[in-house]
């Protein structure tokens, strides 16, 4: 797999597959199927800089993060789709 090292403050995220049918056991069609909100943190960048002081990261690889429905961008790497946003554009982070 090619590595991507995410710049600044932004995080590279592994998103969590799309439920493929609901509590009750209907399956849900591609075409209704919701874009995941929750995913795994794949990779960090080193933190922000502002007015020349440095400010770490909030969250590090492995974390399961929760994020904002149109957050970051999608990308694809050897044929697996992530995404890379901004540390901001995390909500929190699931425990």
């Amino acid at each position: 797999m090619a590595s991507i090292k995410p710049l600044s403050d932004r995080v590279l995220v592994r998103p969590d597959s799309a439920e493929e049918k609901t509590s009750s056991g209907i399956i849900i069609p591609d075409s209704a199927k919701e874009k995941p909100q929750r995913g795994t943190v794949v990779a960090v960048g080193d933190g922000r800089v502002e007015d020349g002081k440095k400010f770490d990261m909030s969250v590090k690889e492995g974390d399961k993060v929760l994020y904002g429905k149109y957050a970051g961008t999608e990308i694809e790497i050897d044929g697996e789709e992530l995404m890379i946003m901004r540390e901001n554009d995390i909500l929190g982070i699931l425990s």
